[in-house]
């Protein structure tokens, strides 16, 4: 993919996706408008399929929508109402220490820098992007395994991991779709642009695709 052609991918792929499912954890950043609920989802959606998020989400948050509410529930608790979400016992100690964290040093407030939030337990870049991005609505580039696959897969980057997939991106990628980017791209990689096989005769932007490293299309 050349340079120019990213302004016409990412206008195709926001033609396109609102056909596809949008990633849970927009849906709740654009449901709560809350920070605090985006972080903790965000825990919640590691190692964890969307759909089990969702309901994880909602029932923590029926019983606590704020670190001080948080706190008062136990480890064991959070474990029941978050299972079955990938490493819940792990997770429900995690998002204990970080609502602790948030009340003695942060008044509960989640902070809205990346190299803030990256100070917490558990909480690395991808998620800090994705609070400062959807939380704070403040530019920043979530990479996950989509947009580092994808990114390279065009051929717009040539990157070996996720993080430098994401200072790559912030060097090349126009400021104006830093938000949006990590949402597009997921969805588009769950539809379409798959790790195994993707479904390149049904791709909008195949033509601006260089197809590095597939092997395996349909």
């Amino acid at each position: 993919m050349k340079d120019r052609e990213i302004h016409v991918a990412v206008r195709i792929l926001r033609r396109e996706a609102p056909k596809w499912q949008t990633p849970v954890v927009t849906l709740i950043a654009e449901a709560s408008d809350s920070p605090f609920k985006v972080l903790i989802s965000c825990i919640l959606s590691l190692r964890t399929q969307d759909s089990t998020t969702a309901q994880a989400s909602r029932r923590l948050f029926a019983l606590a929508d704020s670190p001080e509410n948080m706190v008062r529930l136990s480890a064991k608790k959070i474990e029941q109402v978050i299972f079955p979400v990938g490493f819940y016992r792990t997770k429900a100690k995690t998002i204990l220490e970080i609502c602790r964290n948030l009340n003695e040093n942060y008044r509960g407030r989640v902070p809205d820098e990346i190299d803030e939030l990256i100070k917490f337990k558990g909480v690395g870049r991808k998620t800090a992007n994705l609070v400062v991005t959807l939380g704070y609505n403040k530019p920043g580039i979530c990479v996950d395994t989509h947009v580092h696959r994808i990114s390279n897969r065009w051929g717009y980057i040539k990157t070996s991991t996720p993080e430098k997939t994401e200072a790559a991106l912030r060097q090349k990628l126009p400021k104006q779709y830093w938000i949006e980017y990590n949402d597009l791209l997921v969805s588009f990689g769950q539809q379409l642009c798959r790790p195994i096989s993707p479904l390149c005769s049904q791709c909008p932007v195949a033509k601006y695709c260089s197809q590095i490293g597939v092997t395996v299309k349909r």
